[in-house]
């Protein structure tokens, strides 16, 4: 084993592991009796929880503590408790849930462009699957070709990515120029970076923006990996990118039919910090109340990101073929594309995705044996 347990000491709130490295790890006697593992206290055909923690007193005490198989690959901890009840605790499993595991992002250089991977292949190959979304999951972002240019077959993605995730607007948007259109994405305009739906409380975290036909000047596409950006931010300023954590920003989408609008700062982040959503849309983006007292401090920081996002060293260019699909890490990635020149034809379909489903996509890959 590469960590042992050296001993075991007991205070009146928990069960303190001190490991073979000096390390200690305080299990609180709550924690250990909510997380036994035997047949009573699981459902073993689908190892679903069933024990209830209220069923033990809020001030549970073990009554024997020990070690089991000290230094073997099987030691575990092993607990009485006043009830009768017995629990075991694999000393691996224990130290694994110090840390919860998480994939590695792959911040984005001077030189990135998007991988790319065959379309058929990755919807008939496993290893091809997991390998796209694996290349995905780490930077954000990827680019499939020799897809079908037939409308509305992102369809097929499904298979991969899971269900569609709906919007009101459209199961799948329509972008082309459209002089009733309901945002700048019917416009030959340029579309500067951004991210979809920071009208909504929580935003589509997959897009495939997938191009039917492309036979037009100009219109190529632009992605800025955000996270790479606010991680340069938040190392040269923290005072900044601390404000854009915390002031609420409105956002609003609408068309004849259909309003979205929600109200959340541009960061957000986990318990330990770590950045899990940026909100980014010039376009959507409302005004801020003259209420808000870090208004100032806000707009300081706020211009701070709005350059950086538009900084041509930032932004990766390249021109999406009909036949081709942009897959987005809608969370993370901000995307645009440059004016229009000519009024040839363009059509492209962008359908939206959970980050979730394509996560556990790869886990159910992996688990199954199937790469």
């Amino acid at each position: 084993m590469d960590q042992s347990i050296s001993s075991l000491a007991r205070d009146a709130h928990a069960l303190s592991v001190v490991w073979s490295s000096g390390d200690q790890t305080d299990l609180p006697y709550l924690w250990l009796r909510d997380n036994c593992g035997c047949g009573e206290c699981r459902v073993v055909q689908t190892s679903e929880k069933r024990f209830h923690l209220f069923r033990v007193p809020g001030d549970l005490r073990p009554a024997q503590v020990g070690i089991e198989g000290a230094g073997s690959a099987d030691e575990a901890v092993s607990i009485a408790w006043p009830d009768g009840h017995r629990s075991r605790y694999l000393s691996s499993e224990i130290h694994g849930l110090l840390r919860l595991p998480r994939f590695k992002l792959q911040y984005w250089d001077g030189a990135f462009q998007p991988r790319r991977f065959d379309y058929q292949r990755f919807l008939a190959n496993d290893r091809v699957a997991a390998e796209l979304i694996e290349e995905f999951l780490r930077t954000g972002v990827c680019v499939l070709v020799d897809a079908p240019t037939e409308p509305d077959s992102s369809e097929q993605l499904t298979a991969r990515l899971g269900p569609i995730r709906e919007v009101l607007f459209e199961r799948i948007h329509n972008v082309k120029l459209d002089p009733k259109g309901y945002n700048i994405a019917h416009t030959g305009l340029a579309v500067a970076p951004h991210n979809d739906f920071t009208s909504y409380t929580w935003p589509p975290n997959v897009q495939a923006l997938h191009m039917l036909v492309n036979e037009c000047e100009g219109g190529e596409s632009v992605v800025v990996d955000g996270f790479g950006l606010l991680s340069e931010l938040r190392a040269e300023h923290p005072d900044k990118f601390d404000v854009l954590c915390g002031v609420p920003v409105p956002f609003r989408l609408f068309s004849a039919e259909h309003e979205c609008y929600a109200v959340n700062p541009m960061i957000e982040v986990d318990n330990d910090g770590e950045v899990t959503m940026v909100r980014f849309n010039t376009a959507q983006m409302q005004t801020l109340p003259l209420s808000e007292p870090r208004l100032a401090e806000f707009y300081a920081a706020y211009h701070e990101l709005s350059r950086r996002v538009n900084s041509p060293d930032a932004q990766v260019t390249f021109r999406l073929e009909g036949g081709q699909i942009l897959l987005c890490a809608g969370h993370r990635v901000l995307h645009g594309r440059t004016a229009l020149r000519s009024k040839g034809q363009r059509h492209l379909q962008d359908a939206y995705f959970e980050h979730d489903n394509v996560r556990n996509h790869l886990r159910w890959l992996r688990l199954g044996g199937r790469i």
